[in-house]
């Protein structure tokens, strides 16, 4: 009996360990501006998630071009059923509130996504410029709109920086990145791709990539690197300067700064943040959350 129970207690506590290990959260965005779908972002690294992608792949349709990878099935909504009725069955688990969404509370906003903690931030700028698309057609037709929703938009500015260590981790956004791109008319968004496993900005062998980037951007207006229209760095970006120069740009004015991806530049983005605040007129105010 007194190895009876430890035995019970050991199975008890592998198999919690085991059904603990069977759920794999997924990080879902949801663009406010198109309510009739939902976007999954997933990295397929491991069999869990290869075998997920892959019974997605069988029941939707196959990705069009320029959208890079993606999948989509539709929804009847007066059947009440999916169209394809092999589709598997989801169950999503929120929606929870993020510090990003506070983003509207400020004119100028700087966003940083470290490799897929990015899924946050493009949603934020699909956002940004449709709020606009909207409040520069209401204002064209003469029709006031959404009162609620003018007063809650006040971004008139944002700076993404998109840091990520493989160069095939641009495919994951490069449809997005291309449409933001096109429709960013009034040039709103700015947008800074970084490769990091590519040579330091400086080194021959990245000035003779920077050369062919710039030949191909000029005649194609595509960047080698990320296979966008969005031109790729190397190495890392000196942040210093990133809030130096908005700092400059929009002297007396409150900055967004949201951060998204792992613990290790939270410090230093914060720290950058604080200082710049105590030393300049501008203003940053730091977010920050985990993928």
């Amino acid at each position: 009996m007194y190895l009876a129970v430890p035995m019970v207690m050991y199975a008890c506590e592998r198999l919690t360990r085991a059904l603990r290990s069977s759920v794999r959260p997924v990080k879902i965005l949801k663009v406010a501006v198109y309510p009739d779908y939902v976007s999954v972002h997933i990295r397929t690294l491991g069999d869990w998630t290869r075998e997920l992608k892959n019974v997605f792949s069988k029941v939707c349709r196959p990705p069009t071009e320029g959208k890079s990878g993606l999948l989509r099935a539709e929804y009847d909504r007066d059947v009440g059923a999916m169209s394809n009725p092999s589709f598997p069955k989801v169950l999503i688990d929120g929606p929870y509130g993020a510090p990003a969404q506070d983003y509207k509370q400020y004119d100028i906003v700087l966003l940083v996504g470290l490799g897929i903690g990015a899924t946050p931030m493009i949603s934020i700028i699909k956002d940004i410029i449709n709020n606009m698309k909207r409040l520069e057609g209401d204002v064209e037709s003469g029709n006031p709109g959404d009162a609620s929703t003018s007063a809650s938009f006040r971004t008139r500015r944002a700076y993404f920086y998109w840091v990520t260590r493989e160069q095939g981790s641009f495919e994951w956004f490069r449809g997005v990145m291309d449409e933001i791109a096109e429709s960013d008319k009034k040039s709103v968004i700015e947008l800074h791709n970084y490769c990091t496993s590519v040579y330091e900005d400086g080194d021959a062998r990245s000035a003779l990539i920077a050369m062919l980037q710039s030949l191909n951007h000029a005649k194609n207006g595509v960047d080698i690197v990320s296979g966008t229209r969005v031109k790729t760095h190397f190495a890392r970006p000196n942040w210093r300067n990133v809030y130096k120069r908005i700092a400059l740009n929009h002297r007396e004015q409150r900055v967004g700064v949201f951060y998204c991806g792992a613990p290790v530049l939270t410090k230093e983005l914060r720290d950058l943040a604080q200082d710049f605040s105590r030393k300049t007129n501008t203003k940053f105010e730091f977010h920050k959350e985990n993928f």
